[in-house]
């Protein structure tokens, strides 16, 4: 077992990946029936889609499931055990890029989902920057980027950076769009409404009106009639920006 304090001295070298704890011991006689790490998993995902990351205690987690908290520790050690765990769950919601497809487009799908998982699970982009993310799903997912990057032709010290461009990209666009969906929703407003206060709370400072007035023709020619059109038009030519990117620096590599 691994306790809290452990984690704190070796952060780097504790993972409930790393721990080869099996959760298949006998169960005892007032341990519940029917509990299992993969059910503890799938309720800690759903409580953090519905409560977020900061509520999220073993004692919470417990009365979802009808189960007390000393029940959990059957299964994991600690919460941070299960917030592992959840994170690469959520992974396994990326589909594999069609095998047959042109590299750009699988690339396009990757990201397009990887982007869709975040603004989805908004707790799991803080998550994938605090643990080792080294689950099954979430190495299925490396895999697939590793071998989409291959395929660009770029020569191999380059690929990593490659890889960077996009995917780090990705994360903080979809982070950042998961955290402007999230506010919208909780304030009760609609994202374009949520967006004109924004917008008018901006203007009503004269010393920020000059610089929304001077971008004024930027966002006039970004297109879209709604803040999710303006995202996605955003989203899509960045990524045909990187693309071409690649492109460019592959074709330059090769001459």
């Amino acid at each position: 077992m691994v306790s809290a304090a452990d984690r704190v001295k070796n952060p780097a070298r504790t993972s409930v990946w790393l721990e080869q704890r099996t959760p298949s011991r006998a169960r005892k006689s007032d341990q519940p029936a029917g509990l299992d790490r993969e059910k503890i998993t799938a309720a800690s995902v759903r409580l953090l889609d519905a409560e977020g990351l900061a509520k999220f205690s073993m004692r919470r987690l417990a009365a979802e499931l009808d189960v007390t908290a000393m029940s959990l520790y059957w299964y994991v050690d600690t919460k941070d055990d299960l917030l592992e765990l959840a994170l690469d769950s959520v992974y396994r919601e990326i589909a594999p890029p069609r095998e047959d497809a042109h590299w750009h487009d699988r690339l396009r799908e990757l990201a397009v989902s990887y982007r869709e998982l975040l603004v989805r699970h908004v707790w799991a982009s803080p998550l994938a920057g605090h643990f080792l993310n080294m689950g099954p799903y979430s190495m299925l997912f490396s895999h697939a980027i590793q071998d989409v990057i291959r395929a660009t032709g770029l020569p191999l010290h380059q690929q990593t950076g490659a890889l960077s461009a996009v995917f780090q990209f990705v994360y903080g666009f979809g982070t950042i769009e998961a955290h402007f969906v999230q506010r919208s929703a909780e304030t009760g407003v609609s994202q374009d409404e949520f967006f004109q206060q924004a917008l008018g709370a901006i203007r009503s400072q004269p010393q920020l009106s000059r610089i929304v007035e001077a971008s004024q023709d930027l966002m006039d020619a970004r297109g879209g009639d709604t803040v999710e059109e303006m995202r996605d038009r955003d989203f899509t030519f960045a990524l045909d920006l990187l693309i071409a990117g690649i492109e460019a620096m592959r074709d330059r590599e090769s001459r």
